[in-house]
């Protein structure tokens, strides 16, 4: 049957149109990508290079599958069909390659045969094209980037590049089979450290996220938002910002949480008084913040516990007060801009009610308990995962035969074998959606470790990660400020082709070493500080995408959008300030140390929305404004008289903004 002749059907959340036997095949693998990575989760783990190929080869086979050569804006065609075929069956050389010769390769370390050399060519040039297709075109330039840079030097394949670098970056240059060998046959390269944690901990987690959303846990955490805060002041956009924390935290984009979310919440703050730039920069600001709040953290909390060599349920602990004071600092923003256009809440006929929400919701909360629970036990991250999974099916089948076999009865319909036959169906069509869905949403996401792994293998090999540390110390004149800055500009530049996963993966390989070890700030903060930084692409003008995609919903301009967003999230950028010069509250210290830090922290963050918006209780004056700002820098420095004296002058702006409105009620009185 010719392309032209086979029935067609365009793909779910998208534009790519594939022949029904491709959504099949995309579907047969999918699910058993989702079924591997569960029965290696949670009845028999596999060694290190068996879970990763078998992982990485199956990615690769959705990638190529989900996602022709020349886009999906135009059919294959024969020669579309062939490239495609080259590539998968370079997808099933990379996996099966180790897996059937994985003892001959460690027995030969570091003495490859031309075959070895052969198939680890064919995986980096396969994996850089499944990143092109599945991440973008920005993620293979940087990886191929890497690569021509550790060929460049004297002894290496392209030693004539090598005169271009400046001094700093020179060094010895390698052949391709040196780097062949680096990025396939070791664990320093593709099947490194990033690409194991999305091999293990992350996608069981997104396949969990993936559950909860076909069986429709995204309505109910809006509607439990809604019931929560829809009368008051401003209430949708209040509803949006808790809604996108607790879908942010489970979707694992901000992308993602916005459509999601924001299909709902936008329209609502729009209807309420809301201009439409301002209700696409609420919805974009609080996605983003999904991804640094706990449990979950999109994939950032696993990847920060295994390089810091931390537990994974201490990275929980130690973001829970950074994600409060981010939502607070929006949650009052929102508050701020109700206030000043005189909002009113929602009527009650209009809201969800609290006690219906969770009668017909309350099992999408179990399968959180028991996550949250195995997690405090210190289980495995990866075992609490598939716990979580199993528990989301068995909560769904229980809730089912409760409802088929008590409620339909009493409600007059009949159970026939007819209807427990539909229903079965019905229920497994939604399991194999949900492992479907889950094992596509892990593409990008494991692509874009895949290549990670491909950077961080060049910089081990070439030394780039010393050398950035001392470009760093070179420009920013040993200035902390400054370094941070320039950290924060490079996350940037970086998440404009990259998602924040990878760009936290480059960042902290390259100034991870400066951080720590030339300007002395502890591991964990480093890593939380860079991963923070990753999180602002989303929200920061030119490329600002989760601002773009609020945009789209709001029907506002995606300039306009992106700027109303990136003034919301503004926590993105204070909050890693704070934690550099205050340590303590995520390495710990003395109790008292530790609150009174979180409340001028939490102070000095309401204090400069008020002073970015101009009004509090009532308008606030340009003098009042400057004081604010001015106590925010000493409330940030580690001093504790400056923090004494920041803490007086906000405190008393505040007050004087409360008097001044005292007095205005009384007058209008």
């Amino acid at each position: 049957m010719s392309e032209s002749n086979q029935p067609s059907v365009v793909m779910p959340g998208g534009n790519v149109v594939q022949p029904r036997a491709v959504l099949w095949c995309i579907t047969i693998v999918a699910v058993g990508l989702s079924l591997f990575q569960l029965y290696s989760a949670g009845i028999q783990p596999l060694g290190l290079f068996y879970q990763r190929s078998i992982h990485l080869a199956l990615v690769m086979m959705l990638a190529f599958l989900m996602f022709p050569v020349f886009g999906g804006a135009r059919p294959r065609r024969m020669l579309g069909w062939a490239i495609d075929a080259v590539f998968f069956s370079g997808a099933v050389i990379t996996g099966g390659y180790l897996v059937l010769f994985l003892d001959e390769i460690i027995n030969r370390a570091g003495f490859w045969s031309q075959t070895d050399i052969l198939v680890a060519c064919i995986a980096t040039f396969t994996v850089l094209e499944a990143s092109r297709r599945a991440v973008g075109f920005s993620m293979t330039v940087i990886g191929l980037v890497a690569i021509a840079y550790a060929m460049a030097g004297p002894r290496g394949d392209l030693a004539w590049l090598g005169e271009w670098l400046p001094g700093i970056l020179e060094h010895r240059g390698y052949s391709l089979d040196r780097i062949a060998g680096q990025l396939y046959l070791g664990q320093e390269g593709i099947f490194g450290l990033p690409l194991g944690v999305a091999a293990t901990y992350i996608f069981i987690f997104v396949l969990f996220g993936a559950f909860l959303e076909s069986t429709g846990a995204g309505r109910f955490f809006i509607d439990m938002a809604y019931a929560a805060t829809g009368r008051q002041r401003g209430g949708p956009a209040k509803a949006a910002v808790l809604a996108s924390a607790g879908m942010g935290s489970i979707s694992g984009s901000a992308i993602a949480n916005v459509v999601t979310t924001g299909a709902f919440t936008i329209p609502l703050m729009k209807r309420l008084g809301y201009k439409p730039k301002q209700a696409g920069g609420i919805e974009a600001a609080a996605s983003t913040g999904g991804q640094i709040t706990p449990p979950l953290m999109g994939a950032g909390a696993f990847l920060i516990a295994e390089y810091t060599n931390t537990p994974y349920l201490d990275i929980v602990k130690v973001s829970i007060l950074p994600a409060v004071m981010y939502f607070a600092t929006v949650y009052l923003f929102v508050h701020i801009i109700a206030l000043k256009q005189g909002m009113q809440g929602m009527s009650r006929s209009e809201l969800p009610q609290m006690r219906q929400v969770m009668k017909d919701g309350w099992h999408f909360l179990l399968p959180l308990a028991v996550l949250v629970w195995l997690l405090a036990m210190s289980m495995s991250p990866m075992r609490v995962g598939f716990y979580a999974v199993v528990t989301m099916v068995a909560v769904a089948v229980l809730r089912y035969v409760i409802w088929f076999f008590f409620v339909a009865p009493r409600q007059g319909e009949p159970v026939s074998a007819y209807r427990i036959k539909e229903t079965t169906f019905a229920g497994l069509r939604k399991l194999v959606e949900g492992l479907e869905l889950g094992a596509r949403n892990a593409v990008a996401v494991s692509m874009a470790c895949a290549v990670a792994g491909i950077i961080v293998g060049v910089v081990g090999l070439t030394g780039l990660g010393l050398k950035f540390s001392s470009m760093m110390m070179a420009f920013s004149g040993g200035n902390i400020v400054l370094a941070l800055v320039m950290v924060l500009l490079a996350s940037l530049v970086l998440g404009m082709g990259l998602p924040v996963t990878a760009s936290y993966i480059v960042l902290i390989v390259l100034v991870g070493p400066a951080l720590t070890t030339e300007f002395g700030i502890p591991l964990l903060v480093a890593h939380l500080v860079v991963f923070w930084y990753s999180q602002d692409s989303n929200v920061t003008p030119p490329v600002a995408l989760a601002g773009f995609a609020g945009a789209a919903i709001a029907g506002s301009k995606p300039m306009e959008t992106s700027f109303q967003a990136w003034k919301f999230a503004k926590g993105l950028y204070l909050i890693p300030l704070f934690m550099v010069f205050n340590p303590e509250i995520i390495v710990g210290g003395p109790v008292p140390l530790v609150i009174w830090n979180a409340v001028i922290a939490l102070l000095a963050l309401c204090a400069f929305a008020a002073a970015l918006e101009g009004y509090l209780f009532t308008r606030m004056g340009w003098p009042s404004r400057m004081a604010i700002s001015v106590a925010i820098i000493g409330v940030f420095y580690p001093n504790l008289m400056a923090e004494v004296a920041g803490v007086v002058v906000m405190s008393t702006a505040i007050a004087a903004n409360w008097l001044a409105n005292r007095r205005q009620s009384a007058v209008a009185a």
